[in-house]
């Protein structure tokens, strides 16, 4: 056993990559000798203090023949005041290849939910990858997500086992088609996490569960790690689409790889000051995928976002449970639409909504969007998120059918424009099912025009509004729960993307 102590507040450090990456002394260990392939470990000790980098390297000198490397952390936890973060500390691994970013060398991330973990070429823990354990310098990252103001003390334990390295798996990854209905209302949950991250359920409980949700198609979305990506196979078929992506978990916001190439990483180790969130926005769509920035306005620390829409394909308008951060953030995309229509754009930034489940009590598909696809491939999935063919609703009860309609029976829905002159006469209809008790409502650029009477016990309700595209530029239809307060609406039971009224 051998031993080793940095203080990064006392000892030099060197700068690796991004300006926030810093790297402390390492370890080394000694080649296998003969027929002595005793295991050996060695064990770093620190201490970082408050303002310490994003991202600390601890380098690993690992010798020929390793079969396994596996490292145990801990860290200390003291008692701070009131308000003040504690100490969090998140740990990767990255293999001889390097740190760079973008590069080779990802070997995994586990954030905070392990304490410990292993590589080897036939096996790793969840979270990492599976391959050799070859000859080189090795880095142990350390992530101090927070550091409380007396500091962080940390152990970090590598132990390497000595042997034939064993054969890696060549990955199988779901099918890109199932049986679909053709073009027709398809749902699913795009913002999932397993036990390749921080959640608790296997892929095959999630499957289970989303089938029992009436979903049709579910994206992989782990933090900071592709490594389910061939874990999903076998609980993927006809009746259930499974597409594979990342949570990109940045300092400044979160962003979901919405069904990329099997095998497709994408790094998150920069802030939106460090000017590179565009590169990996458009590697994630050179690699199949959409951009969709998740809860935009979530209150937990590091989940802000802070990069802007300007690379966004769509944004997770609701997450999970409806609370007041997805309240502010449908009223920040509404006023992202009023802005592109007012300025003459026709781009504009379709919303979406899933569950972000991570264990029980958790739901799987609250909510879930609903996309009008030509059928049930990722390629029409995507389509139609992208073009703001869907709504959302908080669960398979929930139904809307909307629609604009004007003279010479030019017909509108979600997503599409009504092309109408502007003092043309058009109607605008709302019909739902599955939400007794509930309200519907219309909103436009001007601000919410029309408010139903709550809608029966039996579920089933309609909201039809004659108006003009001179009124309106576009209307959207939101509904909603009775509100528990009087200050404020009630939560959302199911809302639409917009239809554009007029010629634009």
């Amino acid at each position: 056993m051998g031993e080793d102590s940095h203080d990064i507040g006392r000892r030099a450090l060197l700068v690796t990559g991004a300006a926030t990456a810093l790297t402390v002394g390492g370890v080394t260990f000694a080649s296998a000798a003969g027929q002595d392939r005793t295991p050996q470990s060695r064990t770093i000790r620190g201490t970082l203090p408050t303002g310490s980098p994003d991202y600390v390297y601890v380098p690993v000198e690992v010798p020929p023949g390793v079969r396994e490397l596996s490292v145990s952390y801990s860290y200390d936890r003291p008692t701070v005041p009131t308000g003040t973060a504690g100490n969090a500390l998140d740990i990767g691994l990255f293999d001889e290849r390097g740190t760079g970013l973008g590069g080779r060398g990802f070997r995994g991330w586990s954030g905070g939910a392990r304490t410990e973990f292993f590589v080897r070429a036939d096996d790793a823990t969840p979270g990492y990858l599976p391959g050799p354990v070859r000859a080189g310098t090795w880095h142990v990252a350390l992530g101090p997500y927070t550091v409380a103001p007396q500091g962080l003390t940390y152990e970090v334990t590598v132990t390497l086992a000595f042997g034939e390295p064993g054969t890696t798996p060549t990955p199988v990854h779901p099918q890109e088609r199932a049986r679909g209905r053709g073009r027709d209302w398809y749902r699913g949950d795009c913002h999932l996490h397993s036990w390749y991250s921080d959640g608790r359920r296997t892929p095959a409980e999630i499957a289970a569960l989303a089938r029992a949700a009436g979903l049709d198609f579910l994206n992989s979305s782990d933090h900071n790690t592709h490594a389910a990506h061939p874990h999903w196979a076998e609980s993927a078929g006809d009746d259930l689409l499974i597409l594979l992506g990342e949570e990109i978990t940045t300092r400044n916001g979160h962003v979901v790889a919405l069904g990329t190439d099997p095998g497709t990483f994408v790094d998150w180790r920069y802030r939106a000051r460090d000017n590179r969130f565009g590169a990996y926005a458009r590697q994630i769509r050179r690699s199949g995928g959409l951009v969709v920035p998740a809860h935009p306005h979530a209150t937990c620390v590091g989940c802000g976002w802070k990069f802007g829409f300007g690379e966004a394909d769509a944004v997770e308008v609701w997450n999970g449970p409806y609370t007041p951060d997805d309240e502010v953030t449908l009223a920040e995309w509404d006023n992202l639409l009023v802005a592109a229509v007012r300025g003459g754009r026709a781009d504009w930034l379709p919303a979406m909504g899933n569950s972000d489940a991570h264990r029980d009590p958790d739901v799987v598909g609250l909510p879930q969007t609903v996309v009008l696809a030509d059928d049930l491939t990722r390629e029409a999935i995507q389509d139609g998120i992208r073009a703001g063919r869907s709504y959302v609703a908080e669960s398979k009860d929930v139904a809307l059918t909307f629609t604009a309609t004007g003279g010479r029976g030019l017909r509108a829905g979600i997503g599409e424009r009504l092309p109408v002159a502007s003092d043309a006469p058009l109607t605008v209809r709302l019909d739902v099912t599955g939400a007794p008790g509930c309200t519907a409502r219309l909103v436009t650029d001007e601000g919410v025009l029309l408010t139903g009477a709550p809608i029966p016990s039996d579920g089933a309700g309609s909201l039809e509004w004659r108006t003009t595209a001179g009124y309106a530029a576009y209307v959207r239809a939101e509904v909603r729960h009775q509100p528990t307060s009087p200050q404020l609406p009630g939560a959302l039971a199911a809302f639409t993307n917009p239809i554009f009224l007029g010629r634009g």
